[in-house]
This record gives structure tokens, C-alpha cells and sequence, in this order.
């Protein structure tokens, strides 16, 4: 177990992406957990999903009386290079991204501009406003075609099969390269397909209730033999702030410069399930909730259908690392965790 070096009472946290899923889930967490903090959430608020999200997201953080929203474009250095004059975060969480495989593949200049620019800048500003602790989102997808499974962060990342998740990738080599140049603390998390209430749309567990509720019928790929690390967020956020609780310790190396203070954590639940398994709970949530009506034929609404370009056939995080620095691993059960979400989903869209 590492010991807390970073403490979080009274500090000024960013945390960009702030009115995301995982965002907004985590400055909630920050306020129920942290004494006199101040936390200022920087998002743009694209419609790359339904805006409306976000500001239900936002609306619940606007309860807590030291939170700063402010709407902004992560790739806009004058932007943020003026926060951190402004605020002087100790602490900056980088959630912010252009997210999604498949969008990648039509929409690749989102993904360079935020993925990349923007977390240039975040980079830049904390070499010159020095932190705490740097925490930045990296993603599963950057493990690509690795056979070796579960997949460990002691693996080698070359094999990319989407821009998402290069731009990921380049995210880790960035933050290690400006931690051995200038002694910026950093941890990145490879998140595995986190899901929960008041998620992202263009996630299948959402995307497929929204169809299935309209009568549409779903697509299930690779012909149903997927199987993904479904995350509950609760679980990613109990990871993430334990983690920001802990920076990689400074030291210097036999040459006499400074060793990159740097790590890499899988938050994940270390438990693949298979995309068949995954719809037929979800079916079962979602008639026990009311969002579908008991006698809803699912099988005439269930297309099996072949691999799509940029997906992988499983992702399994191995999190002994995660186990063993923070005595943590995601526990949440998948029929747990849809069980909230159909309960979410009718009382949001009042089913």
C-alpha cells in the first residue's frame, strides 16, 4: 500500500470535462469526501451527445456553493493558460477528451484538436504553474490488438486500431516526457467501458435502451462474441480519487537528473462479460424497471451482426496494481449496475 502524499482539504482542484459522465460523478464524490476544497469545471459542452445531459449533469453540481463552471474549448491556450493564472489549481484532473471509437474513424480532427492540443496545453500550463499531482484520463483502447489478456500496464501499446486511441496513447507518452523534463507529477488511468445513470448515449447499453424503446432493433457485433470490462462509475471514481491522493514521488536518477515522477493505473472490474450475457440482464433491468413492458419480444429486436473497424474482441483489465498501491478493485456487479441505470432512465425520461 502507497501512502496519501497529496492531501485534498482545501485544495483548488481542476477538473476539465467537468459536465462528462465520469466528471461530473467525480466533483460530486470531491465535495461529499473533501473539507473546503474548490473545484473549477472547464467543458465545452459539444453536441457530440445530447447537450441536455450536461446540464442535467451541471444543475447538481450548481448545488455546491464553491464550484466554478466555466465553458471552454481545452484546446484554447489563452483559455487555459488564464485559469491556472487565475485559480492556481494544486491538483488537475484532465477528464476532458473528444471520446468514442467509431467517431474517430469519420471525425479524426475532434480527436487531434482536444486529445492532443488540448492536452499539450494542460501540460504546458502545469510546467509552468507547477502541481501537486497531474490525473489524466487515458483509455482501455490503447491496448488495441494485444493478445495477452488480462491486459497489464506492464504490456507494450503499439498496436492502436483506432485515432482514439493513439491519441490516447500519445497522451501517456506526453505526460512521461514532460514529468522527466520537469519534474511534473503524473498518473494516467486506462479506463475500461464505464457505464452507470445518466451515462453517455453513444455507449451500448444507453444506445441499445433508446432503440429498444423506440422499437428499432439493436446490433450486437462480432456476432455477439465480445466480451468487454463493464465499469461501474461509481467504482472509476472511487479509483480516480484514491489515486489523486497518492502523486508519484520525485526522485533523481544515478545521472543525477530527475527519474519522471510517472505512473499508469487499469481501472477496471477485472471481470469480461459477454455482450450476449451483458443485453439479456440489461433486458431483464429494463422490464423490471418499467422502461419495457413485460411481454417485450427481444428477439425480434436483436441483430447479430460482424466486427466493426476500430473494435477489439475483448478488453479484461488486470488491476493488481490498482490492488496492491490502493488496496482497491471495482466490485460492482453488471446487474447491479443496470439496475440503477433502467431505475435512472425511467424517472429521467419519465418512462
Amino acid at each position: 500500500m502507497v501512502e496519501f502524499n497529496v492531501s485534498l482539504k482545501g485544495k483548488t482542484i481542476l477538473v476539465t470535462g467537468a459536465a462528462g459522465f465520469i466528471g461530473a460523478n467525480l466533483v460530486r464524490r470531491l465535495y461529499e469526501m473533501a473539507e473546503d476544497i474548490v473545484v473549477i469545471g472547464l467543458d465545452n459542452m459539444n453536441d457530440y451527445y445530447d447537450v441536455s445531459l450536461k446540464e442535467y449533469r451541471l444543475k447538481e453540481l450548481s448545488k455546491f456553493s464553491t464550484f466554478t463552471f466555466v465553458k471552454g474549448n481545452l484546446a484554447d491556450k489563452t483559455l487555459i493558460d488564464s485559469l491556472f493564472a487565475e485559480y492556481k489549481p494544486a491538483i488537475v484532473v484532465n477528464l476532458a477528451a473528444q471520446a468514442g471509437v467509431r467517431y474517430s474513424i469519420t471525425n479524426p480532427g475532434a480527436y487531434i484538436e482536444s486529445n492532443l492540443i488540448g492536452f499539450y496545453n494542460i501540460l504546458e500550463a502545469c510546467r509552468h504553474n507547477p502541481v501537486e499531482h497531474l490525473v489524466y484520463a487515458s483509455s482501455s483502447s490503447v491496448y488495441g490488438t494485444n493478445k495477452k489478456i488480462p491486459y497489464s500496464t506492464e504490456d507494450k501499446v503499439d498496436n492502436p486500431v483506432s485515432l482514439y486511441a493513439a491519441t490516447k496513447k500519445s497522451n501517456e507518452l506526453m505526460a512521461h516526457a514532460y514529468a522527466k523534463l520537469y519534474n511534473i507529477p503524473s498518473t494516467g488511468l486506462r479506463f475500461f467501458t464505464v457505464y452507470g445513470p445518466a451515462g453517455r448515449p453513444d455507449m451500448a447499453y444507453f444506445g441499445f435502451t433508446n432503440k429498444l424503446l423506440r422499437g428499432e432493433t439493436i446490433q450486437i457485433f462480432n456476432y455477439g462474441n465480445c466480451q468487454r470490462d463493464f465499469t461501474y462509475v461509481d467504482d472509476i471514481v472511487t479509483g480516480v480519487v484514491n489515486i489523486m491522493q497518492h502523486a508519484p514521488e520525485k526522485a533523481v536518477g544515478e545521472d543525477g537528473l530527475p527519474l519522471p515522477p510517472y505512473m499508469v493505473y487499469n481501472i477496471g472490474n477485472n471481470s469480461p462479460e459477454n455482450l450476449l450475457d451483458f443485453v439479456d440482464i440489461l433486458q431483464q433491468e429494463l422490464i423490471r424497471a418499467g422502461v419495457l413492458p413485460q411481454d417485450y419480444d427481444f428477439d425480434a429486436h436483436k441483430e447479430l451482426v460482424p466486427m466493426q473497424p476500430g473494435d477489439v474482441p475483448v478488453t479484461y483489465a488486470d488491476v493488481s496494481a490498482l490492488e496492491r498501491d490502493f488496496g482497491f478493485k471495482p466490485s460492482t456487479s453488471l446487474r447491479e449496475g443496470l439496475r440503477k441505470f433502467a431505475q435512472w432512465y425511467k424517472e429521467f425520461y419519465q418512462v
